[in-house]
């Protein structure tokens, strides 16, 4: 296999949720059980304990040393000649669990299909909005947020899912915090205020104990500080002065850029952070091109009406489904550059987005090339392979299929001392 070994999270036949049987592939002697939790979503939401290792609280205990994330993928240089595997990043924005159980739906699709994805958590979505007046964001009067906070119930139940993700081998980055977007937002904020916004969100993670006062939770597995390498801003403004201070914070990438071309990603903020776009993807039944991200295609398709016309849904969850394939063929067959989608726990339009993305995911799961990864497993391997290899790839425009083929292009070993263009 290239690249990154796939992997299958749980056997054939086996519920996404059902943790225990992680325990028999969990590398380090992991143990972890199983059992469901409010809000979870049936199966979906087990609630994981980590027996093999002891916790090392942090903090409050809010969140725990647990050591290596569990089910990561094996990286691999690829080798002269070899061709690299298609890999698809899935993630998702503000990544909060509501009563409509989106999360732990997908915690399931990915299951279904040995993939890893991408939770970008709102930090207020571990605050209660009795609380809210600790959030003092930048610009903008104490406790506003242009999202609204969740309810009780809903935090407990987005702590489970967060904890259950990172176990089955997600990521969690950050949506930030109050999710401010146009003249007032977010675009106009200095590295100082980014820095002030991402202080709150860490703070708000690993303080939901003190904040929110439930007892019956086991602190999220990982250290938030090492765990977070990556986010995406609001509306994707304000890319330009957050690089500055997610540089200085040591964060690998940031998946903030609108309208990318799907060639291979490099680096930004002098070398030292992955540009991670969402891309610009052939529209289907247009002859334009649509962001690769869910709302933007809703916003085609019903002019920003999360309530549109109902007759059209059918035809409109069908067009989202085909746009992202039309944007996976394009890179897949052609420059194999990572395909990177954008989703949102929503219910817009009937839900068909959702829908439309489960049935993507599907159809590009039967290649048995593609590789599902999150965003911090794509570092990885990027990190991995030779530079001068990825450069030859970033030379390859949307659409573009090597010269002679993946065996001629790659075919000569690259010089050790190359540099990427």
């Amino acid at each position: 296999m290239n690249g990154i070994t796939r992997r299958r999270l749980l056997t054939a036949g086996a519920t996404a949720g059902a943790l225990g049987a992680l325990s028999a592939c969990a590398p380090g002697g992991w143990s972890v059980g199983g059992g469901s939790t409010e809000g979870g979503g049936g199966s979906a939401g087990g609630k994981g304990t980590v027996e093999a290792r002891p916790l090392k609280p942090i903090g409050d205990g809010s969140t725990a040393d647990t050591g290596a994330q569990p089910h990561q993928p094996t990286v691999e240089r690829l080798k002269p000649g070899q061709r690299p595997p298609q890999f698809v990043v899935f993630s998702w924005d503000g990544a909060g669990e509501l009563s409509n159980q989106l999360f732990s739906r997908f915690r399931k699709v990915a299951s279904d299909h040995g993939a890893s994805m991408t939770f970008f958590l709102s930090g207020i979505y571990t605050l209660p909005e009795s609380k809210k007046d600790l959030y003092r964001p930048p610009r903008h009067a104490v406790g506003a947020s242009a999202i609204g906070y969740l309810a009780d119930r809903h935090i407990h139940a987005t702590l489970q899912q967060v904890r259950a993700a990172w176990l089955e081998g997600h990521e969690i980055g950050t949506h930030f915090n109050g999710h401010f977007c146009g003249a007032d937002g977010v675009r106009n904020w200095s590295p100082a205020e980014w820095r002030s916004e991402i202080d709150q969100a860490m703070s708000f993670v690993t303080e939901w104990k003190t904040n929110t006062g439930f007892t019956d939770l086991d602190p999220l597995p990982f250290d938030y500080r090492k765990e977070l390498i990556g986010g995406r801003t609001p509306c994707l403004e304000g890319q330009g002065n957050l690089l500055p201070t997610a540089a200085a914070l040591g964060w690998k990438y940031d998946a903030s850029s609108p309208g990318g071309l799907q060639i291979w990603p490099g680096k930004v903020q002098g070398g030292r952070i992955w540009d991670f776009p969402l891309q610009s993807i052939p529209f289907s039944g247009h002859s334009f091109q649509v962001l690769s991200m869910d709302y933007n295609i809703m916003a085609n398709q019903s002019a920003g009406n999360p309530l549109g016309d109902s007759a059209q849904y059918d035809a409109w969850r069908v067009q989202a489904r085909d746009t992202y394939l039309a944007g996976f063929r394009r890179a897949h067959d052609t420059n194999r550059a990572p395909f990177f989608i954008g989703n949102h726990f929503e219910r817009w339009n009937g839900g068909i987005y959702m829908d439309a993305v489960e049935e993507a995911i599907g159809r590009m799961a039967q290649y048995d090339d593609v590789r599902f990864v999150s965003f911090r497993q794509l570092v990885q391997w990027l990190e991995a392979q030779d530079p001068a290899v990825l450069g030859k790839l970033r030379t390859l425009n949307p659409g573009q299929s090597p010269t002679g083929g993946w065996e001629e292009f790659l075919g000569v070993p690259a010089s050790p001392t190359a540099t990427p263009s």
